[in-house]
């Protein structure tokens, strides 16, 4: 897939073949969670506005309850909101989430400005997805506007197309 769809923007987003900018934010437990460390898996990154809203719970839901999808793919789900890792940990436990649930708490929002996905004027992250193959390069962007919600099949039709991009 080599289309990116995204919502109106006045930030550079990275794009399909561009190395993923690096990034370390503390998980739901306060543990560090480097993007490097997964070097040699796919990742993707699913940047979500806030944990305990309706559509980021739907979401987020959908990848638990397939999972198996990203394993499959040889994929790491690293979810990226601007809450705190406090929050990130009650949410998870209340969803029963196993995968990291990132807190780009402080500096506010900064890893999401790194990727062009902060909406600085509501203070949070847009709906941004960055599925980055085993060599740290991007292989599929889509980034929706507030309110609307990601379509898990292009998910499960770009960890198929990763295959295509693996040394």
């Amino acid at each position: 897939m080599t289309e990116v769809r995204q919502a109106p923007a006045s930030v550079f987003v990275p794009g399909i073949g561009q190395p993923a900018p690096e990034f370390e934010l503390l998980n739901q437990y306060g543990e560090p969670v480097r993007l490097s460390d997964y070097r040699g898996r796919n990742v993707v990154v699913v940047f979500f506005p806030f944990a305990f809203s309706g559509i980021c719970t739907g979401e987020l839901c959908e990848i638990r309850d397939n999972i198996a999808a990203f394993k499959d793919s040889n994929a790491t789900v690293l979810a990226i909101s601007v809450d705190s890792k406090f929050a990130q940990r009650a949410y998870a436990e209340k969803e029963r989430l196993d995968f990291d649930l990132l807190a780009d708490f402080w500096p506010h929002g900064a890893v999401a400005q790194e990727y062009g996905v902060f909406d600085a004027e509501s203070g949070m992250a847009l709906r941004g997805t960055f599925i980055i193959d085993v060599s740290g390069i991007i292989r599929y962007v889509v980034v929706n506007p507030r309110g609307q919600a990601r379509d898990f099949a292009e998910y499960r039709q770009a960890l198929l197309a990763l295959g295509e991009h693996q040394p």
